[in-house]
């Protein structure tokens, strides 16, 4: 399993961009898989649902399964959160996981950046950013995209990562 890294601050356009790459990639027969990290406490249940009364009760995980979809959250309680590493773990066999966040993690990642966002760049101190995903030019010699041309993103991710669809994909 292959990981990329979309990095960058808030509101730079990370989020937009990485749901226009993944239909790209989908559509070239790759298995995409996703994980971000929130900086801030989140919560995907609702209060007043079953699952949710039963994490309030004390349950450590509770997984909600449908013939749609399942979903297992883990309460930490006051545990140390699990690395990057550890929570790869979690997934099933895929082509490329795409992590969003982790702006700091010794990864390849593409920087997305926004020129009125008036953040600093990641790519100039931290050796891990191999391409810029921009609205303005930049001086560097990274690749550059256009943060609209998700399909050259999806393209580089491909051939960065040397992607090669697996005969699982190849049988219709």
């Amino acid at each position: 399993m292959k990981t990329i890294g979309i990095a960058g601050y808030s509101g730079s356009g990370k989020t937009t961009l990485i749901e226009k790459v993944i239909p790209c990639l989908v559509m070239a027969g790759f298995r995409v898989s996703l994980i971000k990290h929130a900086h801030h406490e989140f919560d995907l249940d609702q209060p007043g649902k079953d699952s949710h009364r039963h994490r309030m009760a004390g349950a450590t995980e509770v997984l909600v399964s449908s013939s749609q979809r399942w979903a297992l959250m883990h309460e930490l309680r006051n545990t140390a959160e699990p690395t990057l590493d550890e929570q790869l773990k979690h997934f099933a066999p895929c082509d490329v996981v795409i992590v969003e966040g982790w702006k700091h993690h010794a990864m390849p990642k593409i920087e997305v950046h926004r020129k009125l966002s008036e953040k600093p760049l990641l790519f100039p101190q931290d050796p891990s950013v191999i391409a810029v995903a921009s609205d303005e030019s930049l001086a560097t010699n990274l690749p550059q995209f256009d943060l609209d041309d998700a399909e050259s993103v999806a393209q580089f991710i491909i051939e960065y990562l040397a992607l090669r669809k697996a005969a699982i994909h190849l049988v219709k």
